[in-house]
Formats: C-alpha cells, structure tokens, sequence
C-alpha cells in the first residue's frame, strides 16, 4: 500500500504564500536549495514543516504555481498531495490502467527522486514520487 508523504501549495505569489503560512499556522518555512543545482526563479521551492516529527501529520512544500489559478467561486480548491511508491513508471502504469491521466510526466528532482503529477478519473491532480538520492 502508498501512502501519502508529501503536500504541496501553488502560490501566484510564493512569497506572500510563505508569510501568510507563517503568520496564521506558525508553520517553519524555508527555501530549498539542493547542493550544487542553480535553480530558475520559476524553481524555487519552500519547505513546509507544519509541526514536529512526533505528532501525527506530513509535512509539504510551496512553489510558484504553474498555470492559472483556481476560478473565483470554484466550490474546491485544494493542495496537491504526493504519494510515496517504490516504482514509478509502474505506478504511471497503474494510473493509466485505473482510467487516470499524466498530468505532467517524470521529472528528476535532484537529491530526492523521480516525481510525476496524475489526475485522477474526477480530474483531480496528485504527486506520485520513488524515492532516489542519486537523482540529478
């Protein structure tokens, strides 16, 4: 069984999104920067701890949002979650066997793995991440 391990928040404006996190949850944010990779403006990425490791909970992630944004009025807007697998082009395969879609194919991200977003048969979007160090 995958579980979920990971959220994300698209933000038009990421650094808004941050202090607006910080201020009402007093969530501990910072910008992530992997060792040795110049991230693009477009790429920046901010980590979310929204609480300590012994409480029950997952933390997530802040990043500019690539598309437009939500309609005003829409009745659900939500974040993005990602799911934890241990293979994921069999997991892309099971998506697309499940009647779901590739939103935006596999992508490395560097130091942490292998990460493709899906949407689903209701046409809701959803990470699926294999774990990978080695990642570049």
């Amino acid at each position: 069984m995958n579980r979920i391990v990971h959220f994300e928040i698209h933000a038009g404006d990421p650094e808004r999104a941050v202090k607006f996190y910080q201020d009402a949850f007093g969530w501990e944010i910072e910008e992530w920067r992997p060792p040795g990779v110049e991230l693009r403006d477009e790429d920046r990425y901010w980590m979310l701890t929204t609480g300590p490791e012994t409480e029950p909970g997952i933390n997530g992630g802040l990043m500019l949002r690539r598309g437009p944004a939500p309609a005003e009025g829409q009745p659900v807007n939500a974040y993005v979650c990602t799911i934890g697998v241990d293979d994921l082009d069999q997991s892309l395969d099971a998506v697309l066997n499940a009647g779901g879609s590739i939103a935006l194919p596999r992508m490395a991200v560097p130091g942490v793995g292998w990460l493709a977003y899906c949407r689903d048969t209701e046409g809701n979007t959803f990470g699926v991440i294999q774990p990978d160090e080695n990642t570049q």
